[in-house]
């Protein structure tokens, strides 16, 4: 599929054409426009970069096109006065499409580095969000079912909760006869 071939009007295709088939005006971006990333924004959305190790980046399974939710690990507000009670992971945005995913080597080291970038697509408000959420704790991505359109409800999980949450303890031989 061809995305940045500029046609005979200077215009890019704003979405994947496939050899032979027809080049029609509404795959097109609008007059006026330049190619790149910002003709395939959406009017209304804005197109936000965040830094991702391999991990955080789903191990390099978030592509462009794939859905992805945003959570934050942070410092909480305690209401316990307890520290372990002020460390939080929160879903922060849910189903944010993913436009683009770059990576770069560090050359300067011995060691290659390389170092994520994925830019997502999201409205102002969710852009505040995602930027705020990123000064004050660390992201990670959460790979989405593409049809997944379900929304959570979660308060997210402090360290006390997970600490205190523990399964039921396995059953002895003599408790199994």
């Amino acid at each position: 599929a061809f995305t940045d071939i500029p046609t005979l009007d200077g215009r890019v295709a704003i979405s994947g054409i496939q050899l032979g088939e027809p080049v029609l005006e509404s795959r097109l971006a609008p007059v006026g426009t330049k190619g790149g990333l910002s003709a395939v924004v959406p009017e209304g959305k804005r197109a936000i970069t965040v830094r991702v190790n391999d991990v955080v980046g789903v191990a390099g399974f978030a592509l462009p096109g794939n859905y992805v939710d945003i959570m934050v690990n942070t410092e909480g507000t305690s209401t316990t006065g307890n520290d372990k009670d002020k460390m939080i992971s929160k879903i922060v945005l849910e189903r944010i499409l993913v436009l683009a995913v770059a990576q770069e080597a560090n050359r300067d080291e011995t060691k290659p580095r390389v170092v994520n970038a994925v830019t997502l697509e999201v409205t102002p408000e969710q852009a505040e969000r995602l930027d705020l959420a990123r000064s004050v704790g660390n992201l990670s991505l959460v790979l989405r079912n593409q049809i997944d359109s379900d929304s959570t409800e979660s308060a997210g999980i402090t360290k006390a909760m997970l600490l205190h949450a523990q399964a039921a303890p396995a059953a002895t031989p003599a408790q199994a006869a």
